[in-house]
């Protein structure tokens, strides 16, 4: 029981996919602003990953929406996501120049969607 969950948190996670993300945001950093943006990633990662392992059911039931819709429409919008990231219609440069300051770095695109995925 306990590899399972481990497996469905290292899927959910998948750090070996966000080193390469981590490398490529936090080039302009020096190395102690690199640890707190990593810090700081993975407390707003790990947070709201709570959030929705306590309130996803009461807000999915709240809004009348039944898990297997919910699970269908999620792999469809991955599917979209994928699209794009295929197709070149994402531009990486132009958003990460919109964030300035290391916290903006830790919370876009480490901590959402890099770290705390889709």
């Amino acid at each position: 029981m306990n590899i399972a969950i481990f497996v469905l948190f290292f899927a959910v996670t998948y750090p070996i996919g966000t080193v390469p993300v981590f490398i490529a945001v936090t080039s302009g950093f020096d190395e102690t602003v690199k640890r707190k943006i990593a810090l700081c990633a993975a407390l707003v990662s790990a947070c709201i990953l709570l959030f929705f392992i306590i309130a996803g059911e009461l807000i999915l039931t709240a809004i009348d929406v039944p898990l297997p819709a919910f699970q269908i429409v999620g792999g469809l919008v991955l599917f979209l996501f994928a699209l794009t990231m295929i197709f070149g219609e994402s531009k990486p440069e132009e958003e990460l120049k919109m964030t300035g300051s290391s916290t903006q770095t830790a919370i876009f695109p480490l901590a959402v969607p890099s770290i705390a995925s889709p």
